[in-house]
């Protein structure tokens, strides 16, 4: 029986990048798109990515950055899945290398449990080009969901993880049910269930 299920936000719960929707905005959205992708499919590291993307960010206004939060596109049957999924009374968290300002407003909308993710640097109403939180490396999914499954008292075989990129996958390596949503090769790799089109209720066929 699941008790916990830990999703990635990006890709999976929302339907893009956060971070290339704000590179839209600054104009350096090709530039900044390669990287992510780079980064999604396993040819960069994922903190140097994550870096030299959000450097690209400089001087962006933070009231852009909340604009956009607002308005970015959720999966289709998110909220339903997430409810299903607590309805069940299985604790739901969002695990995400991308940034607060996009988790905080979703946490609201999707009403998952708790979050855990990254926060750009903000100065005089811009953004600085920095950025520090929990979720800053390749391994940051995989170490947060050990301490939750300590804290919590659930096991690996009682844990349901959801991505799509290569950063999922040490997340992937603490739970027993490993879902591929829409994802990277690299990351299908490590999954034993592959859902590959958008609709999160398919997810609910493997509880």
């Amino acid at each position: 029986m699941i008790k916990l299920c830990v999703f990635d936000f990006d890709s999976t719960l929302m339907d893009g990048e956060t971070i290339d929707f704000f590179a839209n905005a600054m104009g350096v959205g090709e530039e900044v798109s390669v990287i992510t992708e780079k980064a999604m499919q396993g040819e960069l590291d994922f903190f140097e990515s994550l870096t030299r993307r959000v450097g690209l960010l400089r001087g962006l206004d933070v009231s852009r950055v909340n604009e956009i939060c607002t308005s970015l596109p959720y999966m289709p049957n998110t909220k339903a899945c997430i409810d299903d999924l607590k309805a069940r009374g299985i604790k739901v968290v969002v695990f995400s290398g991308g940034f607060k300002s996009a988790t905080n407003i979703a946490k609201e909308a999707l009403g998952f449990d708790a979050h855990f993710s990254n926060t750009l640097h903000v100065k005089e109403g811009k953004l600085t080009g920095l950025v520090g939180g929990e979720m800053m490396f390749d391994t940051s999914k995989g170490e947060m969901l050990q301490a939750l499954q300590a804290l919590l008292h659930v096991k690996k075989e009682e844990t349901m993880a959801v991505g799509d990129g290569a950063n999922d996958r040490s997340m992937f390596a603490h739970a027993g049910t490993r879902v591929a949503f829409c994802a990277k090769p690299i990351l299908k790799q490590a999954a034993n269930v592959i859902v590959d089109h958008k609709d999160l209720n398919e997810i609910l066929n493997h509880l």
